[in-house]
Parts: C-alpha cells; sequence; structure tokens
C-alpha cells in the first residue's frame, strides 16, 4: 500500500510558502506598549523546553532545558519604537480595517519566522488544538489521508479509509486536491491546510479535484464525520510472511502494532514485512516502543543539543522478534519512520527496501503556554544508533527499487501486484539465516 499521510501530519514544510508567509506576517506589526509585552513574554518562553520533544510534529514527554533570554537587542528602544511606527502606518493606510488579533498572531508568527527554520513555529490555540487531535487519530474529517509534493506543494490523496464520508463522496486515491473551499491548495503547508478540511461534525466542504483521465476538474461536498483513523493495517502473506503497514507513529500505534504481531504470529507467521512508505513521522516514544518490540537491548536512538546533552531512546532485553524482516520506505518516509529504519540498520536486523526516505533528522520540542497557543521549536538533531544524523540526506535502503504497480489501478489494491512487496517477499524467502544475525546483534549491540 503506497498510502497514507494522514490529514493531521504535516508533512513538511518548505521554504518557498515561508517566504510567502513572511510577508503577511510582518504586516502584521502590533500597536501598543501591551503587545509589545507579549511578544517579550513570549521570548521568555521560547527557551523553556518543559514540554514534550516531538518529531513529525507529534507530541511526546521529553526532558527540560532552561535558557534565560538576555536582556538585549530584541526588545531594544529601536525595535519597539518601529514596531509602533509601522503599526500606526497599517491602521493608518491599509485598504481595509485590521483584526487586531490577527495583527498580534501575525507578529508571534512572524518572530519564529525570522529563525528560518520551517520546522518552528508559534501556533495559536485553535491551531496547537488541531495538532493535539492528530496525537490521538480520531477528528472530524473526511477519513482521506494526503501528501504534498515537498517542491510544488501539490496535495494528493493517498488513501481512502473504508465507510468514510470520503469514500461515500467518491473521492479516489491519486485524486489531486485543487481547492478547499475558496483556498488553493498549493498556497499553504499541508498541516495548515487540512485545518481547512476538518470542522464541526455535520458541516461539509467543498473540494475540487483534478483526477486522471478527466478533462475537467471535479467538485465534491463532503460531510465532516468523527473519524477514527487506524493507523496499523495487516495481513498473512505466501509463505508465512506477515505484513504491517505503520501509516504514522500515534499515540496508539504501538498497541495496534502489538496487536497485529500476536495475531500474526498466532497464524503462524516466520517473516515479517513492515511497510513504512508514505510514513511522515510522528511520536518519537511510539517509535521507541515499537522497536522495543522487535529489538534486543541497546540504543535505538539518541538526541543532542546544542550544548551536547544527549537523551538516549533504548529497547531492553525482555522482548524481541528473531525472524527475518524487511522494511519498505520511500522518500515520504520522515522523521520517526526514519528513526525507525535507522534502528534496522544499524542493529543489522532487517532489509530496507524502496527509495531514500526523506531526510529529517532534527527534533522539535513543543510547549503549550498558558493562554492555550504553543511554540514548537527545533532543539536537537537525532542519531541512529551507530552514530549517523541523517537530516537533509536520508537512508539509502540496502535493496533500491522504484515503485510499481502492476495491477488494474482502478480497482482494489492487491498487495502482490505491488513490486517492492514482492522485492522483500523474494529477499525474505532467501535469508533463511538472518535469525543467528539476530542473536549475535543481541550479544554485541548492550553497550550502544
Amino acid at each position: 500500500m503506497d498510502e497514507i499521510r494522514e490529514e493531521t501530519n504535516s508533512a513538511e514544510t518548505i521554504r518557498q510558502e515561508i517566504k510567502e508567509k513572511r510577508r503577511t506576517y510582518w504586516r502584521g506589526a502590533i500597536t501598543g506598549a501591551a503587545s509589545v509585552m507579549a511578544v517579550l513574554l513570549i521570548v521568555l518562553l521560547i527557551g523553556i523546553y518543559s514540554g514534550a520533544v516531538v518529531i513529525g510534529g507529534k507530541g511526546v514527554t521529553g526532558g527540560s532545558q532552561t535558557v534565560t533570554a538576555s536582556d538585549g537587542d530584541l526588545l531594544s528602544k529601536d525595535v519597539i519604537n518601529k514596531l509602533d511606527n509601522l503599526a500606526d502606518q497599517i491602521n493608518a493606510d491599509y485598504y481595509e480595517d485590521v483584526d487586531q488579533e490577527d495583527l498580534i498572531n501575525g507578529m508571534y508568527k512572524g518572530l519564529f519566522e525570522g529563525i528560518g527554520d520551517p520546522y518552528s513555529e508559534y501556533y495559536t490555540p485553535e491551531e496547537y488544538e488541531d495538532i493535539m487531535i492528530s496525537t490521538h487519530a480520531n477528528y472530524y474529517g473526511i477519513g482521506a489521508g494526503l501528501t504534498q509534493d515537498k517542491n510544488t506543494m501539490e496535495v494528493s490523496v493517498t488513501h481512502i479509509y473504508d465507510n468514510s464520508p470520503a469514500q461515500e463522496a467518491g473521492l479516489k486515491e491519486g485524486d489531486k486536491i485543487v481547492k478547499v473551499d475558496d483556498i488553493e491548495a498549493t498556497s499553504m503547508e499541508l498541516s495548515e491546510l487540512v485545518t481547512n478540511i476538518r470542522g464541526e461534525e455535520g458541516t461539509t466542504v467543498h473540494l475540487v479535484i483534478e483526477r486522471e483521465g478527466e478533462s475537467e476538474n471535479l467538485e465534491f461536498d463532503v460531510s465532516r464525520a468523527k473519524v477514527d483513523i487506524p493507523t496499523v493495517a495487516y495481513k498473512m502473506l505466501e509463505n508465512n510472511i506477515g505484513y504491517i503497514q505503520v501509516s504514522e507513529f500515534a499515540e496508539n500505534t504501538p498497541t495496534q502494532f502489538s496487536d497485529a504481531i500476536t495475531d500474526l504470529q498466532g497464524q503462524g507467521m516466520e517473516k515479517l514485512v513492515i511497510d513504512l512508505r508514505d510514513n511522515g513521522g510522528g511520536m518519537v516514544v511510539s517509535c521507541q516502543q515499537m522497536l522495543d518490540m522487535i529489538l534486543p537491548e541497546g540504543t535505538v536512538v539518541y538526541t543532542e543539543d546544542k550544548y551536547g546533552n544527549r537523551q538516549d531512546y533504548t529497547s531492553d532485553a525482555e522482548h524481541y522478534l528473531d525472524m527475518p524482516i524487511a522494511v519498505l520506505v520511500n522518500g515520504n518516509s520522515a522523521s520517526a519512520s526514519e528513526i525507525f529504519a535507522g534502528a534496522i540498520r544499524d542493529f543489522d536486523y532487517g532489509t530496507l527496501i524502496g527509495t531514500t526516505t526523506f531526510g529529517k533528522g532534527i527534533v522539535q520540542n513543543i510547549m503549550q503556554l498558558k493562554d492555550g497557543s504553543a511554540i514548537k521549536l527545533t532543539v536537537a538533531k537525532y542519531y541512529t544508533p551507530n552514530g549517523d544524523n541523517i537530516h537533509g540526506t536520508g537512508i539509502t535502503p540496502d535493496v533500491e527499487i522504484e515503485y510499481e504497480y502492476t495491477g488494474d489501478t482502478e480497482g482494489t489494491y492487491d498487495e502482490m501486484q505491488d513490486n517492492q512487496i514482492l522485492k522483500a517477499i523474494e529477499v525474505l524467502n532467501g535469508e533463511e539465516s538472518v535469525s543467528y544475525t539476530h542473536l549475535r546483534a543481541h550479544e554485541t549491540r548492550h553497550d550502544l
């Protein structure tokens, strides 16, 4: 299943969008000394990393690090005077009335845009609530998995969930979203766009769709409903090879993953394919918990901040799988997916198959503020067990093979027509000695 970047996951911000946003944000300079003091509050809070370590935009409990903001140049008299002058100019000459709250939020966002990091940003209370919904993998939406091209910003439908509003409306995998109501889909990051797709239960969202083979765009009014998103799907393939697809690392994913392994073992599973294609990431703790079910004792990933502080995420020796494993990845496998793949590779515990992963090797810290808003800040790099930081480069699989589906693209998806899955089966059927490598790894990886 070459699929699933959830509506809630942001996949990945690109700098062209940031440049466009920056023009909007700095138009939103705030009036008055009270707003300047609000900026000071935010600046002071940025240094307090007491929130949740996140990878791919999902929160998990992390450590804390306090940095004291210095009395200095950021809020000098010149800066304050210029903010006042800019705000006066907007209020005097802008051709329409300006909402003061929008100006305030624009200024906060502009502060983070100034970092030049696409993963650091400020969230309004509403935006933060939307992000937290994805952690629990249920929300009022349409039940479609989406992905966004990091260069063109084009948004595509990668999966339609059974019995979902999207399925009932007639949306199909491969559809490209042109508009969400009056919003051009390419005008914003996916994580922001989906806040306009979700909404109150029973309301509708109007989608303009480009579909291959259709001469004109199609239009759909899709009703929003509560959607419980499964993040794990599984089945038994030929020769007692289990197949588990993980669409993201959400809060409930480890439980679903454990249940899948238990069921497949009950069916006689002897080998395992784990599909992380188009998995944009998620909670690092969820990823660590799943690796703990597979790998023997050792560090599965570690992070380091600019002060050299290191945090290890480990697997214990209590449970691990002793069977040949293949992991499928592609260019949309990012963040926590790369942590998973990197650990499998460095433990010498399986074969990576597919194409080079996205290349996101940095960690974000997300913290909610007292007024319900939140900040997300890149605070560290993460490293695979062998000490590799893959940011900007990704992970090259052991077996490189471009995706090709040989079945009927209009019919029901068939794993046995997916050339990457077939390659995984071929590799697993030829690796009867992998279990001995697992035992050696168990003996030598305890010091990681």
